[in-house]
């Protein structure tokens, strides 16, 4: 595919980078001189110095032989403007852009959106996405993640392997012996820094994350087996009262009935707006920083707390005085930069969150052809888990598992055949209309493409 990114920023480079990899032909329009030189530094791509809304520097990107355009500069309206160029003049036939504001996102404007009026075919809010993830790892204590698939029927969890884990010292083949109503796939784990696929023979080892797909109704029975019986919080606290809080406190009034949110928000008149805004949830205006403010909010009763300001650093430090002055915490941090990964584990946070990734796995999902519905994105792209729909074109129709020309570093997790989920054998058909969940490695998305491809874009 020819593909333009509009925004070389983190998100820009980063999906750059992913697409290039799996043989897209990219080009890139930034008005930064700096980003784009490091994008000439660093990949082998079309990079040009400008403003993309000019009509004249798009057209240097060749928009008329373009099946895609990305949207993903730092402002709304300009990326709005991007994808309306794009359409009124070169006819580009699909386009995504990067909208953060709010107000553009209400229900209430669906229709600014049509091809009549700002023709956007898919609008990605990273805001929304996160509070979404967030919530997902909430309803999983004990996962790192967790991504719905197939209509929610089928999750992929992703669970750290920790010292006396009760299935780190068995085969794989051997497992479903020992948990023979367990209805779950491993697809692999993250060892060293680096994604291995295990064999039948191959053992689970301490500090391994592993990614197993499951039926999505033996969550539990699957956190179990991997040692981890904690609960759902029901007292939750909430740093940074900004988009991705707010409606993280929003989805979590809306999913969870039991459990109660409180929200640090240092800025006045925010915290007026989303207290009028939220029904149940306590907001509470402070920094949250400040010990005293934290022992406002009842600290030691909390069970999990999340740091989402606009500050990577501020959410570290929040993290460390959580862990001071009450322990047991379950602690969560937003972090843009990812150099600051390398500071988990001394610092004792459970979990970061990286935006970016989650941006970059919603676009992702738009870029492949065929029937893809969902993709999940492992090691900044290198792996993905996707799902996808067999159509009567598809070459897997008819055939065994074992006799499909399926590439070794692509593993079928799961299958969902008229609301029934199945973890396939060798000898498993495919049919039909099958929805499949799977792992492959970004090098043999082309190929996993042509499977299931019903069009060419």
């Amino acid at each position: 595919m020819n593909i333009i990114i509009c925004g070389a920023g983190r998100v820009g480079f980063t999906i750059a980078k992913i697409l290039l990899d799996q043989d897209h032909s990219i080009t890139i329009i930034d008005q930064s001189s700096e980003d784009i030189q490091k994008i000439n530094d660093q990949l082998d791509v079309k990079a040009i110095v400008g403003k993309a809304t000019w009509p004249s520097v798009l057209e240097k990107a060749n928009p008329s032989e373009a099946d895609l355009l990305i949207a993903v500069t730092r402002n709304d309206e300009i990326n709005m403007l991007i994808c309306q160029i794009a359409h009124s003049i070169f006819k580009v036939p699909k386009k995504i852009a990067r909208i953060r504001s709010q107000d553009y996102l209400s229900p209430k404007y669906n229709q600014l959106y049509s091809k009549e009026n700002l023709p956007i075919d898919f609008i990605i809010s990273p805001e929304l996405e996160i509070a979404k993830s967030i919530l997902r790892k909430l309803e999983t204590p004990g996962a790192l993640d967790n991504v719905t698939f197939a209509e929610n029927k089928i999750r992929l969890l992703e669970i750290l392997i920790e010292k006396n884990c009760p299935i780190s010292n068995i085969k794989l083949n051997e497992l479903t012996k020992k948990f023979p109503k367990l209805n779950a796939n491993i697809l692999g784990v993250i060892r060293d820094e680096k994604f291995v696929i295990l064999k039948k023979n191959d053992l689970m080892q301490e500090n391994d994350k592993v990614y197993v797909v499951i039926n999505s109704s033996q969550i539990k029975e699957t956190l179990q087996a991997f040692g981890h019986n904690e609960k759902i919080a029901n007292k939750i606290l909430i740093i940074g009262g900004g988009n991705i809080g707010f409606n993280l406190a929003k989805n979590i009034e809306e999913n969870f009935d039991s459990a109660r949110v409180k929200i640090i928000e240092k800025n006045k008149d925010r915290s007026e707006f989303i207290a009028n805004e939220l029904n149940n949830s306590i907001v509470i205006n402070g920094n949250g920083l400040d010990e005293e403010v934290l022992n406002e909010s009842n600290i030691d009763e909390v069970e999990t707390v999340l740091a989402l300001t606009n500050d990577d650093e501020d959410n570290l430090m929040i993290s460390v005085l959580v862990e001071k002055v009450s322990k047991n915490k379950r602690t969560m941090a937003l972090i843009n930069k990812p150099n600051y990964s390398i500071l988990q584990s001394s610092l004792k946070i459970d979990d970061l969150i990286d935006p970016r990734m989650t941006t970059v796995s919603t676009i992702l999902k738009h870029v492949h052809k065929g029937t893809i519905e969902t993709a999940y994105s492992i090691l900044n792209g290198e792996y993905e888990v996707i799902e996808a729909e067999i159509i009567e074109t598809s070459e897997l129709i008819n055939k065994e598992l074992k006799n499909t020309n399926l590439p070794d570093e692509v593993r079928i997790g799961a299958i969902l055949r008229n609301e029934e989920v199945i973890i396939p054998r060798s000898n498993f058909v495919f049919k039909k209309k099958d929805t499949v969940v799977f792992l492959s490695k970004r090098d043999h998305l082309p190929i996993i493409e042509n499977m299931f491809r019903i069009s060419s874009i």
